[in-house]
């Protein structure tokens, strides 16, 4: 658990920038610490575990030398070290005057090799996948019914645990989103997976989902997948959002129709025929009414 953000800058001249940082954050900017690597130890800080630290640096050398010692840290870029070698970090921030305590947060669970909880619903809660959640998924694709419509695991799981170590370093680390994992609240079971990526040969982001028979009709998959749209389109911008639904899956097609998803046209992938649905972000007007695009309009 991240307890407190330490920021060791060379140059003084970021000193107002950042306590401008804190106040904007609120009660959360009270565990941001700001000064050199000498100060910081004479402020107690060693009562926290390095595990529970994330060094935030405007130097290259200092960057380097806390990686090495294992702890958690990401570069700080700004007009007067733009020279410094930063190429070695996973995560940099900048105009760090509107920063949230969140956007740190995420900096150091993908630090951390923790999951980020993208969401949650009245009964469930959305995060990222980890390597330990293969087991689960194994066991919910044991029912035929499951592959019948998508594509299967890797018929050895240490593959698959393999894929998913690479699928966070490169999909998570590169997009910040991907599929995710679906737990029920209430027993904190994995129930399902779901999530936005991108199809190779499409141009829009992909809704992909699937729940285990146990949990199917009873209303999971929409509470779900309407909560992800919903994140797709007001935290990650998308305009557009599409899946490709075989035609006799006709649970998912139903499905589709109810969340908002049009039909658009039918495509194929890999040599397999899919139904394309297409939903659009609604656009809103001044007091709050939807504006029809034209073809809407003259329809």
């Amino acid at each position: 658990m991240l307890k407190k953000v330490v920021f060791l800058v060379a140059d003084e001249r970021q000193g107002s920038a950042i306590e401008k940082m804190k106040k904007n954050m609120g009660a959360a900017g009270e565990h941001v610490f700001y000064g050199s690597a000498d100060d910081w130890e004479k402020e107690g800080m060693e009562e926290c575990s390095k595990e529970d630290i994330l060094f935030v640096t405007d130097s290259s050398i200092m960057l380097s030398e806390l990686r090495q010692r294992g702890n958690y840290g990401i570069a700080f870029l700004h007009d007067h070290n733009r020279q410094e070698d930063f190429s070695g970090a996973s995560y940099a921030v900048m105009d760090i005057e509107d920063l949230e305590w969140e956007s740190l947060e995420k900096a150091y669970l993908r630090q951390a090799g923790k999951p980020w909880t993208i969401l949650e619903t009245g009964r469930c809660l959305v995060r990222e996948t980890m390597v330990e959640d293969v087991e689960e998924f194994y066991r919910i694709y044991a029912e035929p019914s499951i592959t019948y419509y998508m594509e299967d695991l890797f018929p050895d799981p240490a593959d698959e645990r393999e894929y998913v170590k690479n699928y966070i370093r490169e999909i998570y680390g590169f997009y910040g989103y991907g599929m995710w994992t679906i737990l029920e609240r209430e027993s904190n079971q994995i129930i399902g997976r779901a999530g936005l990526s991108w199809r190779e040969g499409f141009d829009v982001p992909e809704l992909g989902f699937v729940i285990a028979v146990s949990h199917q009709r009873k209303g999971y998959a929409y509470e779900v997948c309407k909560a992800i749209v919903e994140y797709g389109e007001n935290e990650l911008g998308f305009q557009e959002i599409q899946a490709l639904v075989r035609k006799e899956n006709e649970a998912s097609v139903c499905l589709c129709r109810k969340l908002g998803f049009r039909w658009e046209n039918e495509a194929v992938d890999r040599g397999i025929g899919y139904e394309r649905f297409v939903k659009k972000k609604k656009c809103m007007d001044g007091e709050g009414k939807e504006v029809l695009p034209w073809q809407d309009i003259l329809r």
